[in-house]
């Protein structure tokens, strides 16, 4: 396993670059993640667009301005937080390192990095003002396209995302929460999927409400993007081995899959991020020296075929059905489906009411399927009472 960039490159290609270890593998492929699915999303919005389906909304600027006190405030901020721990780094490098996460979300810093940086930035904010201020500022009318909004809309996905995991992760976490919430709240290790999901579903529906993008048509694009993005984001935590991985299986590989390696139906995830498991023999590393005994399913790499396959079904259909929402209910099915299954064989947090035992990911895959089940009668009966009132 690739705890990080650095072991990767240095296994890989025997290179040995210290400074790769800040880059964290399960952070590098979401953050890929993010960029694959904003490049499929951009390019559904552009469609729908060219067809007709969506428009471009006018928006009015006012050009000429002086900087403002907010302007030259948030700037001033951003750059002080820049320059507090970026000049802490470089003197601190080796520690930064060998703990990123921590280091980046710890209070410690160089206040004179902050304090010129700070001053750097209100400065630069200042100066690209001024080359544009006009002695009467103006309103201009700009065309803004559904897909310009692409950008915004990734971030937001990012922010609500990553707060929406960290909420459901503890709820289903909420003994070690209660126990150490600061440390919880701020560390990047535990995230749950489906958290992020619901969180950010509502965000961006609010966006596009706000921007004029129709919502049945936004979600309806967003959903071959949802989908190849959990599928890459898997990937990192295959590679990493962040405890995403199945339950224990001792059981012999069957004769079908012979042609594939071992740890395709077996795996011990050996150097795992997170520590799990019993010391390696002989580990000469500092630490991530941890394997699991046994070996377990290897499903965070099973969710990124399936969804794959997913996506690419995903992506054949969308121009065959004409229904707003129904895509996007299409894809609610297809990925409680593939989640419910995959719990099968995935190790998680059980609740039980009544003696009916469950998890969470379990009972919100559910949910969704019905929700998609649902979206399809609603959205085609709504399409249809808009053809009877139109005729």
């Amino acid at each position: 396993m690739y705890p990080s960039l650095y072991y990767a490159v240095k296994d890989l290609l025997g290179i040995d670059l210290h400074f790769l270890k800040m880059v964290q593998m399960f952070g590098f492929f979401v953050a890929i993640a993010f960029l694959i699915a904003a490049y499929f999303w951009t390019k559904e919005l552009k469609r729908k667009e060219e067809e007709g389906l969506l428009k471009a909304i006018t928006v009015k600027t006012l050009k000429g301005e002086k900087a403002s006190s907010s302007e030259l405030f948030f700037s001033g901020l951003i750059g002080f937080l820049i320059g507090y721990k970026l000049v802490y780094i470089l003197f601190n490098f080796s520690s930064f390192t060998e703990n990123t996460q921590g280091f980046l979300l710890s209070a410690k810093g160089n206040l004179f990095g902050g304090i010129l940086l700070a001053g750097i930035s209100v400065y630069m904010k200042y100066r690209e003002k001024e080359k544009t201020k006009l002695a009467t500022p103006i309103w201009t009318e700009e065309k803004m396209h559904p897909h310009q909004h692409v950008g915004n809309m990734t971030l937001i996905a990012a922010f609500a995302g990553l707060l929406g995991a960290k909420i459901f992760h503890n709820l289903e976490n909420w003994n070690t929460f209660i126990s150490d919430p600061v440390g919880a709240l701020l560390s990047f290790d535990g995230l749950t999927m489906y958290g992020g999901l619901i969180l950010a579903s509502i965000a961006l529906i609010f966006y596009g409400k706000k921007n004029g993008i129709a919502t049945s048509h936004l979600i309806d694009s967003s959903a071959p993007s949802l989908m190849i993005g959990y599928a890459v984001g898997r990937i990192g935590c295959h590679l990493s081995g962040d405890g995403d991985w199945g339950i224990n299986n001792v059981s012999p590989k069957p004769n079908w899959l012979n042609w594939a390696p071992d740890w395709v139906w077996s795996f011990d995830y050996p150097h795992n991020v997170v520590n799990y498991g019993e010391p390696i023999l002989n580990c000469n590393e500092d630490k991530y020296c941890n394997h699991l005994v046994p070996p377990v399913f290897p499903t965070p790499f099973y969710e990124t075929l399936m969804c794959l396959f997913l996506f690419l079904i995903l992506w054949n259909i969308r121009k065959r059905i004409k229904t707003p929402g129904v895509l996007f209910s299409i894809y609610l099915i297809f990925n409680g489906l593939e989640r419910f299954f995959i719990e099968k064989i995935r190790v998680n947090t059980l609740y039980h009411i009544n003696g009916f035992g469950f998890t969470q990911a379990e009972l919100i895959s559910t949910i969704l399927f019905i929700l998609g089940v649902l979206g399809i009668f609603y959205f085609r009966r709504s399409e249809n009472k808009i053809t009877i009132s139109n005729s």
